[in-house]
C-alpha cells in the first residue's frame, strides 16, 4: 500500500480508504448494501491486511448506524487507525438537527465521538455546504473541536471552488484551522473537479478524497452497452448517482477501461482507481465493497501502474471541453500558466497554438 500526504497536512494516509458507508445499511443506504457486524469486521480486517489505516463514514449514513457499526469493529484495535466521518445532513426533525451552525457541529461532533467510541475524529468533514450560517462561525466551530482535542484534522466535502477559498479566507484572516482536504466526487466519467477542485488542491494544499471513485460499481466493467445490468448494484436500485449526461461516452470509456484491464490481466475497477491515483492533487480514494472478493480486487490497483501510453488514451476518451474562462486562458496565456492551472490546462495547450 502506497501512503501520501493528506493536502498539505503532516498526516500520512493510505491511497484507499475503507468506505463504510454499506455497514449496517438500511432504508435509502441499503442500496449501497447492509453489512452485519461479522461481515463488517471482515472487511475492516482485509482492508487493515492490505495496509488501509484510513476509514471514512458519516453521522447521516442510517443516522449514525454506521458509525456505532464502524466503533464496534475498531474497538480495541492500533490507535493509529485513523477514522474521519462528517456533519450537515439532519439527524433529527428540530430546527437545530440540521446545517453547519455552531450548535449543530458541536453537538454531532460530541455524538459521533460517542456511537464511534473513540476521543476524537481524526478528519473531520463539513458534508455538504450551508449558504445561510456565516462561514465565520462555521470555520470558528471547526477551530473550537480542534483546539479541545476532539478533531485533528478539519475537511470539506462537496464544496464548489468559491465556497472553499471564501471557507480558507476566513480561517487564514482569524488564524483558525484551514481544510487539510476535500472529499469530492471524481471520476474518468466524471471529470469536473478538474475545472476548479484539483486546481484548488494543488494550489491551497487542500488535498482530494475521492468518493465513489468508481461510480458506485458503474465503472466496474459489469455495466456494458447493449447487455443486462447486473442484478445486485444501487444503480439497478434506484440510486441516482453520479447523473450520466451522455451514456454514449459513458460506454466509451467503459469499452477503454476494460480493454486496458483485458490487456493487463486486471479488471476495469482496478484501471478506473489507477488512473485516479496518477492524477493531480489526489490523497486518498475511499473503496467500498459488498464482498471480500471485490474490496481485494479494489485494494490490488495500489499496486497498478499504468504506462504513459494507456493514460493517454484514457484521458482522450474521457477529456471534457473547457469552459470558459478556461478556453480563453487557454489560447492566450498559456506562457503564464503554474502547477494548479496546468492541473486542467496541460493536455489542452499542448494540442493547441498559444496565441499571445
Amino acid at each position: 500500500m502506497e501512503y501520501r500526504q493528506l493536502g498539505r497536512s503532516g498526516l500520512r494516509v493510505s491511497l484507499h480508504t475503507l468506505g463504510t458507508m454499506n455497514f449496517a445499511g438500511e432504508g435509502f443506504f441499503s442500496m449501497a448494501g447492509s453489512l452485519g457486524p461479522k461481515e463488517a469486521a471482515r472487511l475492516v480486517d482485509v482492508a487493515i491486511e492490505g495496509g488501509v489505516n484510513l476509514f471514512d463514514t458519516s453521522n447521516a449514513y442510517t443516522t449514525g448506524r454506521s458509525e456505532e457499526a464502524l466503533g464496534a469493529v475498531l474497538k480495541g484495535r492500533s490507535d493509529q487507525l485513523l477514522v474521519g466521518t462528517k456533519v450537515r445532513f439532519p439527524m433529527g426533525k428540530g430546527p437545530n438537527e440540521s446545517g453547519l451552525s455552531r450548535f449543530h457541529i458541536i453537538h454531532e461532533c460530541e455524538a459521533s465521538l460517542k456511537r464511534l467510541q473513540r476521543d476524537r475524529i481524526d478528519v473531520y468533514f463539513l458534508h455538504e455546504w450551508d449558504g445561510l450560517t456565516p462561514i465565520e462561525e462555521i470555520m470558528e466551530a471547526l477551530d473550537t473541536l480542534v483546539k479541545q482535542g476532539k478533531v485533528r484534522y478539519t475537511g470539506c466535502s462537496n464544496f464548489s471552488g468559491w465556497h472553499i477559498m471564501k471557507a480558507l479566507m476566513a480561517a487564514d484572516k482569524h488564524n483558525w484551522q484551514r481544510f487539510c482536504c476535500q472529499q469530492i466526487h471524481y471520476t474518468i466519467e466524471a471529470r469536473e473537479a478538474e475545472y476548479e477542485l484539483a486546481p484548488i488542491a494543488i494550489d491551497q494544499g487542500v488535498g482530494i478524497q475521492v468518493w465513489s471513485p468508481i461510480a458506485g460499481g458503474l465503472l466496474s466493467g459489469k455495466f456494458r452497452r447493449d447487455q443486462p445490468p447486473p442484478q445486485i448494484s444501487r444503480h439497478t436500485a434506484g440510486w441516482g448517482e453520479p447523473p450520466i449526461r451522455d451514456e454514449d461516452r459513458l460506454y466509451r470509456i467503459i469499452d477503454a477501461l476494460v480493454k486496458v484491464g483485458e490487456a493487463r490481466g486486471v479488471s476495469a475497477a482496478q484501471v478506473a482507481l489507477a488512473w485516479l491515483a496518477g492524477r493531480p492533487g489526489v490523497s486518498s480514494l475511499i473503496v467500498g465493497a459488498r464482498t471480500e472478493a471485490q474490496l481485494k480486487d479494489n485494494l490490488a490497483a495500489a499496486s497498478l501502474t499504468l504506462s504513459a501510453e494507456e493514460r493517454k488514451g484514457l484521458d482522450d476518451v474521457s477529456q471534457l471541453p473547457l469552459l470558459y474562462p478556461y478556453w480563453h486562458q487557454c489560447s492566450t496565456a498559456a506562457n503564464h500558466m503554474s502547477a494548479a492551472d496546468l492541473a486542467l490546462l496541460a493536455p489542452h495547450i499542448a494540442s493547441r497554438k498559444p496565441r499571445m
